[in-house]
């Protein structure tokens, strides 16, 4: 059965809609009335020990995924029939898996030389490593079956409970002066817990499972098919997370924790971006994944999502530079200086990340994987050379500097790639639009922060009004197209 063009376009349109509003409704809430409370009560050394920590479980998830998240999501969405058969076995697997990813953790942290204390956070946090892993699995399924609704729900439900969670504890009166970061933590193993079940169960209505079902044959199947992409996963994670553990371990005694928590300060507020960005990623996989199996042309879909991309990014990078000050002081009591500086730098990680969920994501879907593990792996290597250099010198600041030259230099490589893969011609009409939109966007900016008649979020929100003002003008966003997507289809 072909795909039929406009009803692909309008799903991903609908669907990225109802994901956009569900986030916009949980994720900010979280940022600004959770986490960055979490980090003003516990100080910024104590937040910077749980950072390195996370992100060390972080990069070393792979040896707990194996790239099965984004296999299956790739082969669900091509062979929805599988879920039934593969299921049960696949479980199994992720369990073996979670025995080997505690015992690499460990090992790491043995090496690393953690203390007694280091040792109980990395236990807990590999747990919830785990149990996040699973959900992701779980969803996988999901979103494999173009059942994004579902999907999109299940995406914010361990956020919710979690803010529950966390405002009980920070602000009940019997916790009043205790909390701990220990608490912040266990919070987070309870929402993760009760988000896998709530999955399990979703996914149960369209797969068998009686019992772990132990298939060594299978297993050592679905390793092979899925390593490219457990290689791709471990070098992004390298690149991507590795920043703050070499904070954490390269600045001599405290210093380091105290500049991994300044760079948490400035990487909270990318990572709750990079969500939105990476919501593009969960619903363009499996319609690319699906659309290339049956040689359908994704040249359509892929500029509307690089349009969105482009106008997103590049609107919130400005903000970063001309607002970062007065974010980092709403939101923080400690190094806003520091902090300030860090966020104005790494904001403009932002469109390199983006555009990476878009054409890493073509590629991933057309089992492109070789070109994009070279690519990660120069990236990785780019990264971990700059901050050895960078770090010693200019501590989070250098951290910064290296996150935007890894992540620009990763996205053009990728954007060169899909330009050779699937023979697209440049388009000199859109490189042209989205070259002026860059420059009269910064320009706004640049102008709008020296009005002396307004308070700054009001001068933030006119900056971000205007980015959508120019992307309307210039054309980059099609408000008739829109309309005509969500118009309801008419019965014949």
């Amino acid at each position: 059965m072909q795909i039929n063009l406009r009803d692909v376009k309008k799903k991903f349109v609908l669907n990225l809609i109802l994901l956009l509003l569900l986030n916009l409704l949980i994720k900010p809430f979280y940022i600004f009335f959770v986490d960055r409370n979490v980090q003003n009560v516990v100080g910024t050394e104590e937040y910077g020990l749980y950072f390195a920590i996370y992100n060390l479980t972080f990069v070393i998830n792979i040896f707990l995924d194996m790239g099965i998240v984004n296999f299956n999501n790739r082969h669900i969405a091509q062979n929805p029939q599988l879920l039934r058969k593969h299921f049960a076995p696949i479980v199994t697997l992720r369990l073996l898996l979670g025995l080997l990813y505690f015992v690499i953790a460990f090992a790491v942290a043995a090496v690393l030389g953690y203390s007694a204390r280091q040792f109980a956070l990395l236990g807990i946090l590999a747990f919830n490593q785990f149990l996040l892993s699973f959900i992701l699995y779980l969803r996988s399924n999901i979103s494999g079956q173009l059942k994004f609704v579902t999907d999109s729900f299940l995406s914010v439900l361990d956020r919710f409970l979690l803010i529950v969670f966390c405002l009980i504890l920070l602000y009940a009166k019997c916790f009043a002066g205790k909390f701990r970061i220990e608490w912040f933590i266990f919070a987070q193993t309870a929402a993760y817990m009760l988000t896998a079940i709530t999955a399990f169960c979703v996914v149960l209505k369209n797969a068998s499972f009686q019992r772990l079902k132990f298939d060594k044959k299978f297993f050592f199947l679905i390793l092979k098919k899925s390593f490219p992409f457990a290689v791709l996963t471990l070098l992004m994670a390298f690149y991507n997370r590795v920043d703050s553990v070499m904070l954490s371990e390269l600045l001599p005694g405290n210093e380091g924790d105290i500049q991994a928590g300044i760079y948490a300060h400035a990487f909270r507020l990318l990572e709750a971006l990079n969500n939105f960005a990476y919501l593009f990623a969960v619903l363009l996989l499996p319609i690319f994944s699906r659309m290339l199996k049956q040689k359908e042309d994704v040249r359509s879909i892929v500029k509307v999502a690089f349009n969105l991309l482009a106008v997103f990014s590049f609107s919130f990078a400005s903000v970063g530079l001309f607002f970062g000050y007065d974010i980092m002081n709403v939101m923080y009591t400690e190094h806003v200086d520091i902090s300030a500086k860090a966020c104005n730098t790494l904001m403009f990680c932002l469109p390199g990340m983006s555009f990476g969920y878009l054409f890493g994501t073509l590629l991933t879907a057309n089992g492109s994987l070789k070109y994009l593990n070279i690519i990660a792996a120069a990236g990785m290597t780019l990264n971990l050379i700059l901050n050895f250099i960078l770090i010693p010198k200019y501590g989070v600041i250098g951290a910064a500097i290296t996150g935007v030259i890894t992540q620009s230099t990763v996205s053009i490589a990728q954007v060169f790639v899909t330009k050779k893969v699937f023979h697209f011609n440049a388009d000199n009409k859109t490189i042209l639009t989205f070259l002026l939109f860059i420059v009269l966007l910064f320009v706004s900016g640049a102008l709008i922060v020296r009005l002396n008649i307004w308070t700054w979020y009001w001068k933030m929100l006119l900056q971000l009004c205007v980015a959508v003002l120019l992307a309307i003008i210039l054309n980059m966003f099609n408000i008739r197209e829109m309309l005509v997507l969500l118009r309801p289809k008419k019965v014949e």
